[in-house]
């Protein structure tokens, strides 16, 4: 039996389950919970890195907001709340559409 030892989306007992296999899992506690999400962030971002195409760099997008989402109840934070400090960093230091790439700051 394969062991993962890693943090899964909420259904996939239920998956493995109707596919006749067999699991172990637990519930991760708060601390170990952020933890895992970090974990999983660093490989979901891992993975849109390697996208070739549309279809599969919004799958691995996807997988990141939803980290992002299970992330702000362990901070006691909101989407809302994320989006009005994207929005105030956006606004005091621009966002990254325009793709400016820094080379250097000369020293005064």
């Amino acid at each position: 039996m394969p062991v993962y030892n890693k943090l899964v989306r909420d259904l996939i007992p239920q998956v493995i389950e109707k596919s006749g296999g067999k699991f172990s899992t637990r519930t991760l506690e708060p601390a170990e919970h952020l933890t895992e999400i970090k974990n999983k962030l660093y490989e979901e971002v891992k993975e849109f890195q390697e996208t070739n195409n549309r279809q599969d760099a919004l799958e691995e997008l996807a997988d990141i907001l939803e980290l992002i989402h299970a992330a702000l109840p362990i901070h006691e934070a909101t989407y809302e709340e994320l989006e009005e400090i994207r929005i105030a960093k956006k606004e005091k230091r621009g966002g990254f559409e325009e793709g400016i790439y820094l080379i250097e700051v000369e020293d005064e």
